[in-house]
């Protein structure tokens, strides 16, 4: 089962209230096999006050903050976190864990079975971004991204 897209009129919607300027992504994949952690830092301008959404398909959120505030990420079903945002500049942060993949999407992990070392590696596709970090992943909210990855030492 595929995970609930962005629609025409969700996309309309969240680009009317928001206006991104920049991403700071921290991707640590020194824990297990088959999970990493991600952390997005995301800055943007609300244009109103109203509700709204990012985007992440992960299996769990570990810390969420709006303006270093905590959200209550209880209701976080697995796609999406809702929050509410005030007018003005925003700043949010998502810490969570995702699911390393086997079949291309999102963070690809692999171990070559003839020099035994493992082997990451991402093509990003379309809606395929949030599986990897929190965003607000549609093309007419664009901003500038800084990527750092914690891996462990050969």
């Amino acid at each position: 089962m595929y995970p609930a897209n962005l629609t025409r009129d969700e996309a309309r919607a969240r680009a009317t209230l928001l206006q991104t300027t920049g991403y700071l992504v921290t991707v640590d994949l020194t824990g297990s096999t088959t999970t990493f952690t991600s952390t997005s830092t995301i800055s943007f301008t609300a244009t109103a006050a109203g509700a709204t959404f990012v985007d992440l398909i992960a299996d769990s959120i570990i810390a969420a903050t709006l303006n270093d505030v905590a959200l209550d990420t209880s209701a976080y079903n697995g796609e999406r976190l809702q929050f509410e945002v005030g007018e003005g500049p925003q700043v949010l942060a998502v810490t969570a864990v995702c699911r390393f993949s086997n079949t291309g999407e999102g963070l690809h992990r692999f171990v070559d079975p003839v020099d035994d070392r493992t082997y990451c590696y991402t093509q990003l596709e379309v809606a395929d971004a949030r599986r990897v970090y929190a965003c607000f992943e549609q093309p007419d909210l664009k901003a500038s991204f800084t990527f750092s990855v914690i891996a462990p030492s050969l």
